[in-house]
């Protein structure tokens, strides 16, 4: 009964996303890797353009990093970009440029976790397992009315889903919680499988806080590391630069120290580079 109302309902209001016309793998887990920590509206302003500049594993390869990272620009974290050059370096060595469906094969691939692994099995081959984003993972921490540990809700996300239907209720158990399971102030009347929730109409605290796949707070963006890495980053897509000037760049003038630190880490992540005095992406 709850696996029919959700799919019913699912039909009727799934979102139009693009990643969701193409069962192609490799289009599947460029958008799987742009979602990480990045919310769907923002990623449909680069995914188009980005699949069709590199529609498959072997040409994005062939690509330099500074391309890749220039490209990404406005997307933030820039480790996923230069992950998923790497995933796309190995798909195309190891896998004769086609993504693989084995979880374990899957899993080797930079940037990819257990969600990341368990959304291309679904939605770009079809397989029957539970995909567990933020709002999957609250999700069933209020139809099971507590915290879940992430064992707890792999397994039961596995079991919910419906034979042969993986895609359609992953789907729909995504748009569940982006519209109406909500984070806050869920609209708990209008849900389609509210009998079978133990939270709704409680007074208990949300079991989803910290529960298993839901995300916690980011820390405040404006004046962290991470905003003075993507002006650089940002920068050095314009052209080189000179060690002298980063600090500027980063809006860091009077926070030479922190500045140094920053470049330091960028290098050795292979985010940048350097010749002489000049950085460079990539």
């Amino acid at each position: 009964m709850r696996q029919r109302a959700l799919l019913d309902w699912g039909t009727s209001q799934r979102r139009d996303l693009p990643w969701r016309r193409t069962r192609d793998p490799w289009r599947v887990l460029v958008s799987e890797i742009m979602l990480q920590q990045t919310q769907a509206d923002r990623v449909q302003r680069y995914y188009e353009a980005f699949v069709e500049r590199w529609p498959t594993a072997e040409r994005f390869a062939q690509a330099s990093l500074s391309e890749v990272l220039a490209a990404w620009q406005g997307l933030g974290y820039p480790r996923r970009a230069r992950n998923l050059w790497q995933a796309a370096k190995i798909v195309t060595e190891r896998h004769r440029s086609c993504v693989p469906s084995d979880l374990t094969d899957l899993l080797a691939l930079p940037g990819v976790g257990p969600y990341t692994a368990r959304a291309v099995q679904a939605f770009a081959f079809g397989i029957d397992t539970g995909v567990v984003d933020t709002n999957v993972g609250r999700i069933l921490a209020r139809w099971t009315g507590r915290r879940l540990t992430p064992s707890e809700a792999q397994r039961i996300a596995d079991e919910l889903v419906p034979v042969t239907d993986g895609w359609a209720w992953n789907q729909a158990m995504m748009d569940l919680g982006a519209q109406i399971c909500t984070k806050r102030d869920p609209s708990c009347a209008g849900c389609p499988v509210q009998p079978w929730c133990a939270w709704e109409g409680s007074d208990a605290p949300d079991p989803a806080d910290r529960s298993a796949g839901v995300s916690s707070r980011q820390a405040r963006f404006e004046g962290s590391d991470r905003q003075a890495r993507g002006r650089l980053l940002a920068a050095l897509s314009a052209g080189d630069m000179r060690r002298t000037d980063v600090a500027g760049a980063m809006g860091l003038e009077r926070e030479e120290a922190r500045a140094r630190r920053l470049v330091e880490d960028l290098l050795a992540e292979g985010l940048i580079s350097e010749t002489g005095d000049q950085l460079r992406l990539g």
